[in-house]
């Protein structure tokens, strides 16, 4: 599913290019500490170039980014950051001679946010003209150029050059003022988070930008110093006096006022998009998502009115949240909150918000999912001991089983597999070297029926040191007919297990095994999903046994389209049948939309494993083997939803 609702598009690849900072964020993770006391921090992209082209992207805008980036890990994390979110990087250039920038910062109280920029000759400040394309320029309906970049004069003079081949293109110039006095010079080192101070030699430099441009954008403080007066009136009357374009008066919680033709003795006297009165969390990056919310109106067509009001929601967002460019909505979440507003003053305890923003900020889409199960440690645990074979045995059998599974891949999407902890930490080394879709890790003690969780019950605890893109699996053997104490501590423990997977931001499958404890029927597993549903938990997968019926099918996916249409779907788990049952299942599931995609282990790598473990099969015997058996199980996957590999 689509995570946007693009804007029209009106003849030109681009819609909008944003020119300036790129860096890395670094946040605290601690709120309501001292800089000076922070002892984790969060990454992500930031620099109000960057994060426009990111909200924008979000919201539905074909967006660009116009910068430069180090020839290192953080700046390679930006490009990456910037194609995952579907901004287009044509104009990112890397630098090899510079490092990214760096920003580290925390949220002390409402009010203070100190931060640090650390930004000498860095990379994005050694932009300069010859890194300014004429057709790339032309490719875009607007440019947006920010205060910053017109504070050296190199970056000055390649802004400068953008905005002359954007209007020799016919499109039209955005300026966000963007002031910051310490990038001027003008404040000292600790000092990042001022926000005013009055400057002749700012102000005269800003006003030879605005006769240029056709929207500009700046608080209260940044419309003074782009007017260099000492009121607001009379700042947007010289501003006027300057400029013909429209004007977008940013007021914090009171909102925006827009001003288009001439300006009045009254300040109020403009356009006013609708307020939306929340708890300020963190101020930092709340302008770029006004941005953002504004530029997808006015490049999308709507109303000044429109604009202004989506612009103020997307504010709204990022002062209720953390973060910078992670904070800000989808075009998704920000029609339904428009819709359905929220009940809560602070947004980030909006739980329906939450998880819209959640599966629609995904890292990547994963459409159908192929996955080779060997996750398991009880089977093989049993096998060594019947075998008199040592358990160190099973993890380097784990990594063959992920060679075979690579074999199968081929770097194709659409492949994944299932490796735990407690034997398969080599293999998951072995792992990260190919090229797969997906890996789930599972956290359930084997057969535990209540559920319990392997290692330790304090689950966020050890998620935190899980890569991002790890998903966690959880099995609980569920069955909507347990007695009452039984489902009640059950779907407890699944909930902690949801909230945690919320809280450290990993993907959620949770597996569902109802068919050894009861009846299975048609409405068996829907009856489960649904109790689980009531109770808030939104898993990204859910991984299930085969169905009876095409009834069964038609019930579940009716019960997860009502309850969450976000869910990536369904895959089918295997349970040990051989082959041609696998067949059957596949082609029961053909008609089933929900169902993505399947998991199956022993039925692949069983008979390896006991001849492997024996001696009687080499390294590269066991890989053909598996790799024989998993290709043959993806022709058939493949072949019940007429998909051609290639």
């Amino acid at each position: 599913m689509d995570r946007t609702d693009s804007a029209k598009p009106l003849g030109k690849p681009l819609d909008v290019i944003t020119i300036g900072r790129s860096s890395v964020d670094l946040y605290g993770q601690q709120i309501g500490s001292r800089l000076e006391d922070i002892t984790s921090f969060a990454k992500s992209v930031g620099g109000c170039p960057a994060n426009i082209a990111i909200g924008t992207a979000r919201l539905g805008l074909r967006s660009a980014l116009l910068s430069r980036v180090g020839d290192e890990q953080m700046g390679r994390f930006i490009r990456e950051q910037m194609v995952r979110e579907g901004v287009a990087t044509t104009g990112v250039i890397t630098d090899p001679q510079r490092l990214s920038a760096l920003v580290i910062l925390s949220v002390e109280n409402d009010k203070s946010f100190p931060l640090i920029f650390y930004r000498e000759d860095c990379a994005d400040m050694a932009l300069e003209e010859s890194d300014i394309d004429a057709d790339f320029i032309a490719s875009a309906r607007a440019v947006v150029v920010t205060g910053t970049h017109f504070s050296k004069p190199k970056p000055d003079a390649a802004q400068r050059k953008a905005i002359r081949l954007m209007k020799e293109a016919g499109g039209k110039v955005v300026f966000d003022i963007d002031y910051r006095p310490n990038l001027w010079g003008l404040a000292g080192h600790g000092e990042g988070d001022s926000r005013y101070i009055a400057s002749d030699a700012v102000s005269n430099h800003l006003k030879t930008v605005l006769p240029d441009c056709d929207l500009i954008v700046g608080t209260e403080e940044e419309v003074l110093i782009a007017s260099g007066e000492d009121d607001l009136l009379s700042a947007l009357k010289t501003i006027r006096a300057l400029s013909k374009g429209t004007i977008v008066l940013k007021r914090g919680p009171m909102g925006c006022i827009v001003y288009e033709g001439p300006i009045s003795d009254d300040l109020e006297d403009g356009i006013v998009g609708k307020g939306f009165p929340i708890e300020v969390f963190n101020v930092l990056g709340a302008g770029d998502a006004f941005m953002s919310g504004l530029l997808r109106g006015w490049l999308g067509g709507e109303s000044l009115a429109t604009a202004a009001t989506w612009a103020n929601a997307c504010g709204a967002f990022a002062v209720s949240r953390l973060l910078c460019s992670p904070e800000i909505p989808t075009f998704a979440e920000l029609q339904y909150f428009l819709e359905h507003g929220s009940k809560h003053h602070a947004l980030r305890k909006d739980e329906a918000i939450n998880h819209i923003h959640w599966a629609t900020t995904r890292r990547r889409e994963i459409p159908s999912m192929m996955t080779f199960a060997i996750d398991h440690r009880v089977q093989l645990e049993d096998l060594c001991q019947k075998l008199g074979a040592n358990t160190s045995k099973i993890g380097e059998f784990k990594e063959l089983a992920v060679k075979a599974a690579a074999k199968v891949a081929d770097g194709r999407g659409g492949y994944g597999m299932l490796l735990d902890e407690k034997f398969g930490r080599e293999a998951m080394f072995e792992f990260a070297r190919h090229s797969f879709d997906w890996l789930g890790r599972p956290v359930e003690l084997p057969g535990s029926r209540p559920l319990r969780f392997e290692f330790s019950q304090d689950i966020g605890s050890q998620l935190v040191e899980w890569p991002v893109d790890h998903c966690i699996k959880c099995l609980c053997f569920y069955h909507p007919d347990d007695p009452a104490d039984l489902k009640l501590e059950q779907q407890q423990k699944l909930r902690t297990l949801f909230e945690a997977a919320r809280k450290v931001g990993r993907e959620l499958l949770i597996e569902i095994i109802a068919g050894k404890h009861g009846i299975l029927d048609d409405n068996t597993i829907p009856r489960a999903l649904e109790e689980l549903y009531a109770l808030g938990i939104k898993p990204d997968w859910w991984k299930l046994e085969p169905q009876a019926s095409a009834t069964a099918w038609k019930n579940i996916e009716q019960i997860v389209e009502k309850n969450d249409p976000w869910c990536r779907g369904v895959v089918l788990l295997g349970l040990e049948a051989p082959q041609d049952e696998l067949e059957a299942a596949f082609a029961a599931t053909a008609k089933a939309p929900i169902v993505k995609g399947f998991a199956v282990g022993r039925t692949l790598f069983m008979e390896a494993a006991e001849a492997w473990l024996s001696g009687k099969l080499s390294d590269e015997e066991a890989v053909g083997d598996m790799a024989g058996r998993f290709e043959k199980l993806t022709k058939a996957w493949l072949s019940s939803r007429d998909i051609l590999s290639n």
